[in-house]
């Protein structure tokens, strides 16, 4: 019976942990206190705060809705009345092709052998050519994130997060690459680093 309790528990951890994927991103953040103010307090107010460019509504709201929630675990409320704080997101996603040791990729792999040898019927030569195309696709994802201070127009925050790997569920890995970004905020440390965040499959 404690057998079968055991391999029952162990199936279901394994269920849980196949049904999780590990996203890293490399991420840069740095904070600067505004001239004769505080540092970022929780609960700050914020309004997000649209480039030219970015013209397709669909796309920014869904943009915005995963930045806010990212922004409520952080601490901060969402006020597009009374603001303190403005809020600039630009994402990118791009794929690119990678050879077999996951570089990027940069013309087709051929491969060859030659064969020589003897048998019953005589002597045989033979040659064969192989090529590997399309390659794997690797998909980039990129997330910039600037914090300013609406009362003196400096910037008091900026992070930036990159993840390359097998996915192309563009939004989902956002939502990771953009947890990544906020990751220690509002006091990050110096540097580059990688952050490391779970998500569902």
């Amino acid at each position: 019976m404690k057998r079968l309790l055991f391999l029952l528990s162990l199936t279901l951890l394994l269920g849980g942990c196949s049904g999780l994927r590990l996203v890293e991103s490399q991420v840069r953040a740095t904070a600067a206190i505004p001239t004769g103010g505080a540092a970022i307090e929780a609960g700050a107010r914020y309004r997000f705060e649209r480039l030219p460019s970015q013209t397709d509504p669909v796309e920014t709201d869904t943009v915005e809705a995963i930045a806010e929630a990212e922004l409520t675990e952080v601490g901060l409320v969402r006020d597009d009345k009374n603001p303190r704080y403005s809020v600039q997101i630009t994402t990118r996603m791009e794929s690119f092709y990678v050879d077999d040791w996951g570089r990027p990729y940069s013309g087709p792999r051929v491969g060859g052998s030659i064969m020589i040898g003897t048998g019953n019927l005589g002597i045989g030569i033979g040659t064969g050519v192989g090529m590997r195309f399309p390659p794997p696709s690797q998909y980039r994802h990129e997330a910039t994130l600037l914090l300013r201070d609406l009362q003196n127009n400096q910037v008091v925050y900026e992070t930036s997060a990159l993840h390359e790997g097998p996915w192309n569920d563009r939004y989902n890995i956002l939502r990771a690459v953009l947890a990544a970004a906020l990751k220690d905020f509002p006091d990050p440390p110096a540097g580059a680093r990688r952050v490391k965040v779970e998500i569902p499959r």
